[in-house]
């Protein structure tokens, strides 16, 4: 062997050794979990990596590559009960709705306004999104959606007619006949019954949920179980307040307190009410709706906005809402997070709603050392008690 070709041959064995083992570390990333195998902030490859309600999303503020995250909300009503009052839990609600990422023109115009979702809204529903926020506005002689501003809606920031979304969500009360759904209107529209309208037209009317029916002076809501029963599931409302009266729309600030939107209302250590809404702390209004989403949606920073920090700000929310926990939590891009994101912050608050706890699932493990201790007690009962009552335990 020439001694001057040595050198070369060990360069290669070595690089050969590298490669190889570079192909198996990747193999081995590969095969630690894929085909729905990968758990919540596992690495992923593609959303069928990720086991059912997870999926693959890459957040350069949180992690590096992509991981699997949460997709979808836990039923509170499946894994518990819906026997409380309608105010006793907590939903999640998606901040403009309808302006999704993608949508076509229907004006034949290119759209020049911001949007703050990428699901469609039927997706939303399945997701586990229970409140949506909708711009309703006067144009072309119907009620449209528009993102736009100082209250008239134009061609380049129309998204499509009410009566499109508002079908949507009729197909997805008729096929889930549990559900509740609520919308709450930013209301530019001021043709007479414009709103009743739609709404009738879309086959929404049998579903609504009276507003005489709704408390006021900080009383309990309606059993959930009850609204389902009744078929009056879906809550619908206005911002405009004499609609309530003229065509028995629900006027929000009658009913719930609301934080400050935007940037003002991601500021740390910070929850005041936005101006229509009483202060947070007003328990006449048995509802409490909290906002954490920037004037200007940023989709790559929603992600770490609806993660840690959004929980923290349910906790101050909290505080200045006499200590309730929020009933609803609107944010944008909704799906987007380092892992839990806003499914989490739901979680948290119907733990915290429903059983103190910091999530939901403790309070079913705390519903079972319940139930243990109890036939315990029950056991040592029957023991020591006469026969005649016994029986009646």
């Amino acid at each position: 062997m020439n001694i001057l070709s040595f050198p070369n041959m060990v360069f290669s064995q070595n690089l050969l050794l590298i490669i190889t083992a570079s192909v198996a570390a990747l193999v081995g990333v590969a095969a630690s979990c894929s085909k729905g195998e990968c758990r919540l902030h596992d690495e992923c490859s593609s959303n069928q990596d990720c086991e059912a309600g997870l999926y693959c999303l890459a957040c350069p503020l949180g992690f590096q590559g992509t991981r699997c995250v949460r997709s979808t909300i836990t039923d509170q009503f499946k894994l518990l009960n819906n026997s409380l009052p309608f105010n006793k839990y907590a939903f999640l609600a998606t901040h403009n709705a309808y302006a999704i990422d993608g949508y076509p023109s229907h004006t034949r115009v290119p759209r020049i306004t911001f949007t703050n979702q990428e699901d469609n809204v039927m997706d939303q529903l399945n997701n586990g999104a229970r409140a949506l926020m909708l711009d309703t506005y006067d144009f072309r002689g119907d009620v449209w959606l528009c993102h736009s501003f100082k209250g008239q809606c134009h061609d380049y920031t129309a998204f499509g007619p009410a009566i499109d979304t508002l079908r949507e969500i009729e197909a997805f009360l008729s096929t889930h006949p549990s559900e509740i759904v609520t919308i709450i209107l930013e209301d530019y529209v001021q043709a007479p019954n414009g709103l009743t309208k739609v709404f009738t037209d879309a086959g929404l009317m049998k579903y609504w949920f009276p507003v005489t029916n709704m408390p006021k002076n900080g009383q309990d809501w309606p059993l959930v179980n009850d609204m389902v029963q009744n078929n009056q599931r879906l809550l619908v409302f206005t911002s405009i307040q004499s609609k309530e009266a003229s065509e028995g729309i629900a006027y929000q600030w009658n009913f719930m307190v609301e934080n400050q939107y935007g940037n003002v209302g991601m500021k740390a250590g910070s929850c005041t009410n936005r101006k229509e809404s009483s202060s947070l702390n007003d328990k006449s209004r048995s509802l409490v709706l909290v906002n954490y989403f920037r004037c200007i949606p940023m989709k790559k920073l929603s992600c770490e906005d609806n993660s840690r920090n959004l929980i923290k700000m349910l906790h101050t929310c909290s505080g200045a809402a006499a200590n309730r926990w929020a009933n609803f939590v609107a944010v944008d891009y909704y799906k987007r997070s380092e892992g839990g994101g806003s499914f989490q912050a739901v979680d948290l608050l119907n733990g915290k709603l429903l059983c103190g706890c910091d999530d939901i699932h403790a309070c079913v493990e705390s519903q079972e050392e319940y139930n243990n201790n109890k036939g315990t007690k029950v056991e040592l009962l029957q023991q020591v008690l006469p026969t005649h009552v016994k029986s009646s335990i």
